[in-house]
């Protein structure tokens, strides 16, 4: 049987927390900053978690 190879630039960019749940940060946050309110920018510095329809995708491409 073969095997499924891990997505190499996803799992750069996600992580898997202990609970299942699919960790990433925001885009939007390097280019055109000029135009972006400083809340905006802010904000957007956070990590987020992603939705539970996307994640289960994600999970799969990571395998973690």
């Amino acid at each position: 049987m073969g095997k499924v190879k891990t997505h190499r630039a996803s799992a750069k960019r996600f992580s898997v927390t202990g609970t299942g749940k699919v960790k990433m940060f925001h885009n939007q946050h390097r280019h055109k900053t000029g135009l972006k309110s400083s809340k905006r920018k802010r904000n957007l510095r956070k990590g987020a978690y992603m939705s539970e329809a996307m994640a289960k995708n994600y999970r799969a491409m990571i395998q973690e």
